[in-house]
């Protein structure tokens, strides 16, 4: 088998990162809502009204639109598709011997180690067109795959306990490069992270907040 060896790639604690996040916001006195559902977005030119799913409307000034693979819900028209990923991380493993980010099978699979824990996602090329879905949840098929790959390949001498499952949605595209860009006076879209959107989700942030001129 051949292998390539970055030894630049790191690892982010996206915890410690998404943490210091809301601390930076709360700084600038930024208000964040999390759970609130918007169903549609019109931009009047004077401003960008938002209903909610809860029965109540909101006006901004202008409005960035970075939900990635579930951006189609609000633009439909935007070149990003939804795309499904599956993980497990393992219960602590004594003398965890794997120390660092690794991409396996043209970077369908990604595993790294979390602390004394494995962490391994991936798979969703063994269904494409069922995991071409903004919804989360787990299939059998992925999972007695990944767990398989755990065994035979990655652990095969070492036993493990698997903690617990989750999904991610994932933006991806017919192109790599992400989509920034203007789509009306006041509205911003900064989605089609293709997969690495921990890796340049702060950039294309930064690029997409160039474009607002409040």
């Amino acid at each position: 088998p051949n292998l390539i060896w970055n030894k630049s790639e790191g690892q982010i604690d996206t915890g410690r990162m998404m943490k210091t996040l809301l601390h930076l916001a709360q700084e600038q006195n930024i208000l964040i809502f999390n759970g609130l559902t918007i169903n549609k977005m019109t931009d009047d030119t004077e401003g960008v009204i938002l209903e909610t799913a809860h029965g109540w409307n909101f006006k901004a000034k202008k409005v960035v639109v970075a939900t990635n693979g579930f951006a189609r819900q609000l633009m439909p028209e935007l070149e990003v598709q939804a795309a499904r990923n599956q993980v497990l991380i393992t219960k602590p493993i004594p003398d965890l011997h794997i120390k660092g980010g690794f991409h396996y099978e043209k970077g369908y699979y990604y595993f790294r180690n979390v602390g004394n824990r494995l962490l391994l996602g991936g798979g969703r090329n063994l269904a494409v067109e069922q995991e071409m879905t903004d919804a989360f949840g787990t299939t059998e098929l992925i999972q007695n795959t990944l767990k398989q790959l755990l065994t035979n390949v990655i652990l095969p001498d070492t036993p493990f306990e698997i903690d617990t499952w989750w999904s991610g949605i994932l933006g991806i595209g017919s192109h790599k490069k992400p989509i920034i860009e203007r789509v009306s006076p006041n509205v911003i879209v900064a989605v089609r992270m293709g997969g690495m959107g921990i890796a340049i989700g702060s950039l294309v942030g930064e690029e997409a907040a160039a474009l607002v001129d409040i």
